[in-house]
C-alpha cells in the first residue's frame, strides 16, 4: 500500500508543480486587466474639479478621494481615506515595476506620503491637485514631481487574509512612518506646479 500511496502522491506533486506557471500567468492577467480598468475609470475623470475633502465627480476630488473613488467603483476596492494611510495597503513596488494601476506617492506638504495618484503608464500618472483645481495627468519625470516622489504600491492584487490595511503609527512624536521624524507642528503646504 504505501508504494501506492507514493505513487499518487508524487503524481500530484508533479501535476501541482505544473499548474502553478498557468496559475501565476492567470493572476498576472488579472492584474494586468484590473489595471486597465483603474486606468480607465480614472482617465474617465478627467477635468473634474479639485475639492478638499472631496471624493465624488459631483462635489469634486482630493487625491485620496481619486484614489478612493476609482478603486471603489472598478474593484469594490474600500481603501483608507489618507493618502498616508493607503501607503500602508497593498505591496511596494520600485519604480522600474511600475504598472497600470499601481499607486504613486509624494511628498507635497514636508512628509512622506502626503500625495497619492494612480499609475497609467509611460510615465505618467493621474492624480487631484490643489492647485489649478482640476483632475489632470502629470509625468513622473517632471522637475516638480521627481523631486517629491516617494514610492509605489501595488494594491490590486489580492490580499491574505487579515492584513487588508496596515496601520502606521502616526503619532505626532514618530512622524507618519518611523523613518520620517517629526517635530509634532502642522506642516506648511509646499506650492504645487
Amino acid at each position: 500500500m504505501s508504494g501506492h500511496w507514493s505513487s499518487w502522491a508524487g503524481r500530484f506533486v508533479v501535476g501541482f508543480a505544473l499548474a502553478l506557471p498557468g496559475l501565476g500567468a492567470h493572476a498576472q492577467e488579472r492584474v494586468h486587466s484590473a489595471g486597465s480598468d483603474v486606468v480607465v475609470q480614472a482617465l474617465s475623470l478627467l477635468g473634474t474639479p479639485y475639492r478638499f475633502g472631496g471624493s465624488s465627480p459631483d462635489a469634486g476630488f482630493d487625491c485620496s478621494g481619486l484614489v478612493r473613488h476609482v478603486f471603489a467603483s472598478v474593484l469594490e476596492r474600500d481603501l483608507p481615506r489618507r493618502a498616508e494611510e493607503i501607503s500602508g495597503v497593498g505591496r511596494p513596488v520600485s519604480r522600474a515595476e511600475l504598472q497600470p494601476g499601481d499607486l504613486v506617492f509624494f511628498d507635497t506638504l514636508r512628509r512622506a506620503f502626503s500625495h497619492v495618484a494612480i499609475y497609467i503608464g509611460e510615465g505618467r500618472f493621474v492624480h487631484a491637485p490643489a492647485r489649478n483645481g482640476r483632475v489632470r495627468i502629470e509625468g513622473l519625470d517632471d522637475r516638480y514631481w521627481a523631486t517629491r516622489f516617494n514610492g509605489a504600491r501595488r494594491v490590486m492584487e489580492p490580499l491574505p487574509a487579515g492584513s487588508a490595511i496596515a496601520s502606521p503609527d502616526v503619532s505626532p512624536s514618530m512622524g507618519p512612518y518611523p523613518l520620517f521624524q517629526s517635530s509634532g507642528t502642522q506642516p506648511e503646504r509646499l506650492p504645487e506646479p
